[in-house]
């Protein structure tokens, strides 16, 4: 009996970097950044694992872009760590006074970072009820690209 296994690369990169990964929601509206995502419409919160934790303070808006490409790059790692899956979209959630220049510089960031931005949401989108990563989230399952085949 032959077993088959699949070795990844420490870093979480995707073995295809042209295949569509994962898409999550980040949150960014707060002291922390907060990452979900989605399966299936059921959202949960993306957490790292003990003794990987990695602190992911929210710049502040006129911040370089490096202190926000880093704050995406934390980001993703910390879900391509979690799901043991690339990540390559996500749908950002903004506090809803957000200036358009702030987001503009806040979308090229995580491209900058590899993530593919789906779409931009202000708090204002976001039911009372709802908490904004996992709100960005659904709304990223729902525009992330399927897979071909």
């Amino acid at each position: 009996m032959v077993k088959l296994f699949q070795i990844e690369e420490p870093d979480g990169s995707p073995s295809d970097p042209d295949a569509a990964g994962m898409a999550v929601g980040i949150y960014v509206g707060g002291a922390q950044a907060e990452v979900a995502v989605a399966v299936g419409g059921n959202a949960m919160m993306l957490y790292d694992r003990e003794g990987f934790e990695r602190d992911l303070p929210t710049p502040p808006l006129n911040d370089p872009p490096e202190s926000w490409q880093s704050l995406f790059e934390g980001a993703r790692m910390r879900a391509e760590r979690a799901l043991a899956r690339p990540v390559t979209h996500a749908v950002l959630a903004v506090p809803s006074n957000m200036q358009p220049e702030a987001i503009e510089r806040l979308v090229a960031a995580a491209q900058a970072a590899g993530l593919d931005v789906l779409r931009v949401i202000g708090s204002d989108d976001i039911l009372p009820a709802e908490a904004p990563a996992p709100a960005a989230a659904v709304l990223a399952e729902d525009l992330a690209p399927r897979l071909a085949g």
